[in-house]
């Protein structure tokens, strides 16, 4: 069934100038009207309009039909060729581009025969000759939907036209041609990654340029309507081989895997697009027109990256990649019909070859590095590898153009991984370097690669198989080919395990104890320092700082030697340590002396409980040998605020507060107090004035009198140590006896009151005649540890000639529970001269009496405490006292009896002995001496 007619169209007057009309606006398309077609035609010279029907030839025609009219004003008869082509980039678009068709099946026109088609292989030709003065309307059959250019050519500047091109055409694929040629001999000669890639991206323009021209169906047979999968399939390979030159020529994979996988990706994609391009080559063309603009953009991104970071490269693609760009540009432009002319579409190929070109001058400078010249310079390096490997090291060999590590021998098996695993690309290094080596390492490499200078010289940790790192020491330098550019890293790779374990265990004992493993004085500074710079701007930040001095430590090193002394500081580090949060520190300052930074609690009250759990972790007792060590620490502390700055100055001070603990007996905590940085100077004064006492016996002992409760008589004396200065006067032994304790004094002084005390008694007794006195000496803890006491003793008795029995030494409960076992034999030994033992202080120390039985005391005290107390439970707990001795055989003195109630009280209970000011103070030997005479001769018991 025919369609509806068409309206006349309006005809394009031609005359005999004109050499080429484009007809395609003056063409109209009609489609969908079936197999038969009706047309009225333009008016002729008589201005009649005439109608035609016009049947398809072909007979799967789609019913698309296109009519125009020509119009010939001359009285000449003219000949033209209306040409169509099969293919135009001009307006092909991106997403669906037309691939190209044959575009006409036949022309009718309105008068005479159809329109003889003419040999063409790239568009379809057609000749009509146009009567004088007549117009014609031509009915075209369309073989494909669309119709993008349509021109009448006279005949002879048509021939010259398509011969022009032909010449042009020929020129350019001959270029491209023997550049590919070129590209691909330097790849064999050069095997690099680089120039296949270089060589690949030459053929993909080849075959693109021989396919838009032509050239292809001169070379072998295409079938009709196969054009579309072959142009489809060289616009493809131009996005697969642009972005593999891409990464191939920035080496993009050399530290970064990441890239390769994307890069991979990528390629297998366009791969398979290749596959679709066989079934719709519309989708793969449009894909691949896409996949070249990101392509572009995302190198210009790249080449801009890596030419700010120096990268040589990249700053010799930048010419190349602009004419990329401006290429893909001008590509733009054309296909969306921007830019509409018979030039640019073959502008573009030639434009393709040139960049190929230069792309080739650019890598040709890699392939002309002096291979020769090389050859000569490396068997130099292999003979200098053979000596590195005489001495042992292992040669490491980087090959930077084809990107290859190779080590002889492999140092794979070393670290027990698969031989030869790392044996290739630098890149393959990074898994099995430290992550803290990484970036140096990646940055070393570039670093020569870019400024084509200097060395290698890193130490870095590569993991073996069983997980645990090896050092290694790599020193390379650079090899520069002819172009100035580095062709190879050669070096050596020398295993420094040992040597890194040495220099560790150097930097650690340099600033940590050796015997606990605890942070120097040194290092704790360092970082109290860095916590105090913190705390200045953070609020939250306070930190406190104590220092614990463990009492008496040194006489029980002395006494049981180093190595109990060792297991107790580490007994105790261990204890301290575990009473620490994660952001406290301590530290071994020295000797018995720990340091501690609190930061985990702010508030006073906690860090109160803080410093009284140091001190019962000190207190509690240590096992060593089968003994009972128990010592006590004095421990200072002070708190940061804003006017201290150096950590140096706070942990002096919190010294200051633990010498002052010290000096009021130890066991105690003391918080800092500014007064104490005089009373530190005051000691070292007091120190020095005290060795300067000794030396000109400027101490004296005074006697304090033991009377017999029963008949108020006297019974002996206790021995105390006095010292007169001679400009201060008179100074306390709570002063003096502290600051010789700290010093080692104290046993001199020791020594000086026993020996006074048992010649003075020995004086008395002379006097006496059968009245037996005693006198008592209080024995401190350096003594009593000392393993020359009992000689010191004996030899004491020995030189005054006096009898043992009227000799005593005092000892108090915490003295004697600091190290039961040692003072158990101490104690024995002096029992076996004679000599009487007293305990003094009793009831105010050790918790269990059970030591009463182990130790071979004759006497006890009772403190003055016990006295003072006005609970009505006083006299219950002295009478249990007083009883409980008795019955273990034991005498009593009490002391601090303060009124005459309280001695009655004492002589009703069964007490024997009391001693305080009631019964008289202490006083010099001659007095002592003038009392026992008067007494003597009396022969009465003389109330002192």
């Amino acid at each position: 069934m025919a369609a509806m007619p068409a309206s006349a169209v309006e005809p394009i007057k031609i005359t005999r100038d004109d050499v080429a009309l484009n007809l395609t606006g003056a063409v109209e398309i009609h489609r969908n009207q079936g197999s038969t077609f009706q047309v009225s035609t333009a008016p002729g010279p008589d201005g009649i309009v005439r109608r035609i029907e016009v049947e398809a030839m072909n007979q799967g025609s789609a019913g698309d039909w296109a009519v125009f009219a020509l119009a010939n004003t001359t009285d000449q008869q003219l000949d033209r060729l209306i040409v169509a082509p099969h293919y135009r980039l001009v307006g092909s678009g991106i997403l669906w581009p037309d691939l190209g068709s044959t575009r006409i099946s036949a022309i009718t026109p309105s008068e005479g025969f159809a329109l003889d088609r003419q040999a063409s292989e790239d568009a379809d030709v057609f000749l009509v000759t146009l009567n004088p003065n007549t117009v014609v309307t031509f009915v075209t059959e369309m073989a494909s939907p669309r119709m993008p250019q349509l021109y009448l050519w006279e005949t002879e500047a048509y021939k010259d036209q398509v011969n022009s091109f032909t010449l042009y055409r020929g020129i350019v694929i001959g270029i491209a041609g023997l550049l590919a040629l070129f590209l691909t001999i330097l790849f064999v000669v050069k095997g690099t990654s680089m120039f296949p890639a270089t060589s690949a991206l030459a053929w993909a323009v080849l075959t693109y340029v021989s396919v838009d021209f032509g050239f292809l169906n001169r070379l072998i047979e295409v079938a009709p309507g196969n054009e579309q999968i072959w142009r489809a399939g060289t616009e493809v390979a131009l996005a697969v081989t642009l972005v593999v030159f891409l990464f191939t020529y920035l080496n993009l994979n050399r530290w970064h895997g990441h890239f390769a996988y994307g890069a991979v990706i990528w390629i297998f994609g366009l791969m398979l697009l290749a596959g679709v391009a066989v079934f719709d080559p519309v989708i793969a063309s449009g894909i691949a027109r896409m996949s070249m603009a990101a392509a572009a953009g995302i190198g210009l991104l790249l080449i801009a990256y890596l030419t700010f970071r120096g990268y040589d490269r990249a700053i010799m693609l930048i010419p190349s990649w602009l004419m990329v760009l401006a290429w893909l540009a001008g590509a733009w432009l054309t296909i969306t019909g921007m830019l509409n002319n018979d030039v640019v579409q073959p502008a573009l190929g030639g434009g393709l070859v040139l960049i190929v070109l230069l792309i080739g001058f650019t890598v040709m400078q890699h392939a002309l590095a002096g291979t020769g010249m090389h050859q000569g310079l490396l068997s130099d390096l292999e003979r200098q590898a053979l000596a590195v490997i005489g001495s042992g090291d292992i040669v490491w060999d980087w090959d930077v153009l084809r990107d290859r590590v190779v080590t002889r021998p492999d140092v794979a098996p070393l670290l027990g991984l698969a031989p030869a695993s790392l044996q290739g690309p630098a890149r393959n290094w990074l898994p099995v370097l430290h992550s803290d080596d990484r970036d140096m390492f990646r940055t070393t490499l570039d670093v020569v690669l870019e400024h084509r200078r200097g060395r290698v010289s890193q130490d870095l940790r590569l993991r073996g198989a069983d997980g645990h790192y090896r050092w290694f020491s790599l020193k390379a330098r650079p090899v520069i080919g002819s172009d100035s550019e580095v062709i190879r890293c050669v070096g050596t790779l020398m295993e420094v395990t040992d040597q890194k374990k040495a220099e560790e265990r150097l930097l650690h004992d340099a600033v940590h104890d050796n015997l606990t493993g605890l942070p120097n004085r040194e290092l704790f500074i360092n970082r109290l320092d860095t916590i105090i710079s913190v705390a200045k701007t953070e609020p939250t930040v306070r930190p406190t700082v104590f220092v614990i001095d463990i009492d008496r430590f040194g006489e029980v090193n002395d006494a049981l030697g180093v190595a109990a002394g060792d297991t107790i500081l580490l007994t105790i580090a261990r204890r301290l340590h575990r009473l620490l949060k994660p952001s406290d520190a301590l530290s071994r300052l020295f000797g018995d002396q720990f340091a501690l930074m609190l930061l985990s609690e702010q508030e006073p009250a906690r860090i109160a409980a803080v410093a009284e759990a140091i001190r019962q972790a000190v207190r509690a007792p240590v096992t060593f040998a089968k003994r009972e060590i128990v010592l006590t620490p004095s421990i200072g502390l002070i708190s940061w605020s804003a006017t201290q700055n150096a950590a140096e100055d706070m942990l002096k001070d919190a010294e200051l507060a633990m010498h002052q603990a010290k000096r009021f007996g130890g066991d105690r905590i003391e918080p800092f107090r500014p007064a104490f940085r005089s009373v530190g100077t005051d000691r070292l004064t007091l120190e020095a004035d005290l060795r300067r006492a000794i030396e000109r016996n400027e101490l004296s002992l005074a006697y304090q009198p033991i009377i017999r409760l029963e008949d108020r008589s006297l019974a002996g004396f206790e021995a105390l140590l006095r010292w007169e200065h001679p400009r201060r006067g008179a100074i306390s032994p709570s002063d003096f006896i502290p600051v010789a304790e700290g010093c080692g004094l104290i046993v001199q002084l020791g020594l000086l009151s026993m020996t006074r005390a048992a010649e003075d008694l020995a004086e008395w007794q002379k006097h006496l005649r059968d009245t037996p006195i005693f006198v008592s000496v209080n024995l401190s803890s350096r003594q009593l540890l000392r393993r020359d006491l009992v000689s010191d003793v004996r030899s004491v008795i020995a030189r005054s000639g006096l009898q043992p029995r009227h000799f005593r030494l005092e000892l108090t409960e915490s003295l004697v529970m600091d190290s039961p076992e040692q003072s158990a034999h101490v104690l024995g030994k002096l029992k076996q001269l004679g000599i009487g033992l007293s305990i003094d202080d009793f009831g105010t120390g050790y918790s269990s009496l059970s030591y009463l039985t182990r130790f071979p005391f004759d006497t006890i005290k009772i403190d003055k405490s016990f006295l003072d107390d006005e609970s009505p439970k006083r006299g219950v707990l002295l009478k249990s006292m007083v009883a409980m001795a008795h019955d273990l055989g034991l005498s009593v003195v009490a002391e601090g009896v303060s009124d005459e109630e309280d001695a009655r009280l004492l002589r009703e209970m069964g007490c024997e002995y009391a001693q305080s000011f009631l019964f008289g103070p202490p006083i010099p030997a001659e007095i002592v001496q003038k009392i026992l005479r008067e007494q003597a001769n009396t022969a009465q018991p003389v109330k002192a």
